[in-house]
């Protein structure tokens, strides 16, 4: 399943929720706007009553008529306050009625705050053409005795005086809506099938209950001021989301790079690449620049710690193997002792047996078989004597001990003592090495070396039958080599010399007495020193090598 983007869920947000908005107001100016026009309307209506009320009542207490040559004073005085004068619109725009009291106790309508002395005529004009510049409503009042027409901002004042007398007499009543009543007058909606209007009306008397007034107001302008308002605001809501949602794209894409760029680092991070790290740009907030610097931090903690783990995974790894190989070496070595010693035990066992049973009356017969226990006896004992050396070399329990002796003189020593083997078995020797040749090492061992090569010699000699020991010196070390003429030596063969109990030829080695850990021997000596050996074929033998360090005063 494919996820979405932070950028792209961003920007789908606040599209929705400016086309939302947009809607929304759409929504309450199509539905509310007309019926909230209509209550403001006739709270205008009903102010507009209880002020010329208010004047009307005042003069009529003091004696005179405020509706006497008000129409007179509307006509006079025009050039001062009419529609068409800014200062008188901005005059009347900020007078309020009804009657504001004064400091002393006086009160005025609102369009006598210039002068404390305005008369009631003046007042009553002032509130006629207040209604009329700034809310559009007209105003007809006349007299209920004569059907004298007193004040006027109509143009049609016969159809006005008409229709009121048909309200008083209880005509056109399909055509009217009465919306509030009160006690000398009532507010109704009304429409007009001459025009086709609508018109919001006032009508009734005054406190006097001399005269009778009409106030009218068109609606249909508030419907079309409310659809052109409608459709101007879905205009510019359109384009108000279209230029949004392009710069909070790129504004989105700023926001959320750094966003994006830890998803990839993490990413990097789950497939065990810890070598990418975040980096500040150039104007991080707090709380990705904290975000990205600790996944730095765990990057190189989990880089470290998968590390150790694969360490101590790959030493784990080795210790089982060291051990599994410990437990083959054991198997293997109990198996090869018991094959070696199964013969030797085998062969005492019956010469024994032929003894206790008389088979053996003469003397030539008994001494034979004395001989063969003897000499079956001492491979035992020579075969145990190696293992226990071997043994004690590979587990560390004989320390090396480091000293300076005569190398010449040692292999001259192994040479003499082995003077009536090669008379046997006719083989010639050459050493010609007579200068001494100071070495480092572990006298007693090395001459283990250099005996078992050489006894290895004399036991594979053929041909010539010789065996050629040279001992070469260098700047920091000896080269020690045994040389013998007789058939090479497999190759296949060659690295399987060292292991324990491994033979070449088994029948061979049986002849001589040879058990094949001679050169176990060797190479555990040899590696406990930390030098190396070796064994190559050459064109008409096998010659065995090892290395010591030489020291340089004779």
């Amino acid at each position: 399943m494919r996820h979405r983007t932070l950028k792209w869920k961003f920007t789908v947000t606040f599209i929705s929720m400016m086309a939302l908005a947009v809607t929304a107001t759409w929504c309450i100016n199509n539905w509310f706007l007309e019926g909230y026009y209509q209550n403001y309307k006739i709270g205008v209506l009903e102010k507009g009553y209880h002020a010329i009320d208010t004047i009307v009542l005042e003069e009529k207490k003091n004696g005179g008529s405020a509706l006497e040559g008000a129409e007179d004073e509307l006509n006079s005085s025009a050039d001062f306050f009419t529609v068409g004068n800014p200062d008188a619109g901005r005059q009347n725009r900020g007078r309020n009625y009804p009657e504001e009291e004064q400091e002393d106790g006086s009160s005025e309508s609102p369009g006598a705050q210039g002068s404390s002395e305005a008369s009631g005529v003046a007042k009553l004009a002032e509130v006629v053409r207040y209604l009329r510049d700034t809310s559009n409503i007209t105003l007809l009042i006349c007299d209920s005795m004569n059907g004298n027409i007193l004040v006027s901002s109509m143009k049609d004042i016969q159809v006005m005086k008409d229709r009121v007398s048909q309200y008083i007499v209880g005509r056109n009543a399909p055509h009217r809506e009465i919306l509030k009543e009160h006690e000398n007058y009532m507010i109704q909606k009304t429409y007009d099938p001459r025009t086709k209007t609508v018109y919001l009306e006032s009508w009734g008397f005054f406190s006097d209950n001399g005269t009778i007034f009409i106030m009218t107001t068109p609606l249909d302008s508030i419907r079309e001021s409310a659809a052109i308002s409608n459709r101007f605001l879905m205009y510019v809501g359109i384009a108000v989301i279209l230029v949004s949602s392009v710069i909070l794209y790129f504004i989105t894409r700023r926001v959320t790079a750094p966003i994006h760029e830890l998803s990839q680092l993490s990413e990097k991070m789950s497939n065990l690449d810890f070598e990418a790290k975040y980096e500040d740009t150039k104007h991080p907030t707090e709380e990705i620049s904290t975000l990205g610097n600790s996944m730095n931090v765990l990057s190189d903690k989990l880089r470290d710690t998968i590390g150790e783990l694969k360490a101590a995974n790959i030493q784990l790894q080795r210790d089982i193997e060291e051990k599994t190989q410990i437990d083959e070496m054991r198997k293997e070595f109990i198996a090869n002792v018991s094959h070696e010693l199964k013969t030797p035990i085998a062969l005492i066992q019956g010469y024994a047996e032929g003894l206790t049973e008389g088979m053996a009356e003469e003397k030539e017969s008994r001494d034979y078989y004395c001989e063969v226990i003897m000499d079956e006896a001492g491979k035992m004992n020579k075969m145990v004597k190696q293992l226990l050396t071997l043994t004690a070399l590979e587990f560390g329990n004989e320390q090396t001990v480091m000293e300076r002796f005569n190398l010449t003189e040692l292999i001259q020593g192994v040479i003499s003592a082995a003077g009536l083997i090669l008379q046997q078995k006719q083989i010639t020797v050459e050493f010609s090495c007579t200068e001494p040749l100071y070495v480092w090492g572990d006298e007693f061992k090395i001459e283990e070396v250099v005996t078992n090569y050489f006894n290895n010699a004399l036991n594979h000699a053929e041909g010539d039958k010789k065996v050629i020991i040279r001992a070469e010196r260098n700047e920091e070390e000896v080269r020690v080599t045994v040389f013998n003429t007789g058939r090479p030596i497999p190759e296949a063969d060659i690295p399987n010399l060292w292991m324990k109990f491994f033979k070449v030829d088994k029948a061979r080695t049986r002849e001589y007495g040879g058990s094949g850990i001679g050169l176990s021997i060797v190479k555990a000596i040899m590696d406990s020193h930390h030098k190396k050996y070796g064994v190559r074929n050459l064109e008409n033998g096998v010659e065995f090598w090892f290395t010591l360090d030489c020291s340089r005063k004779a």
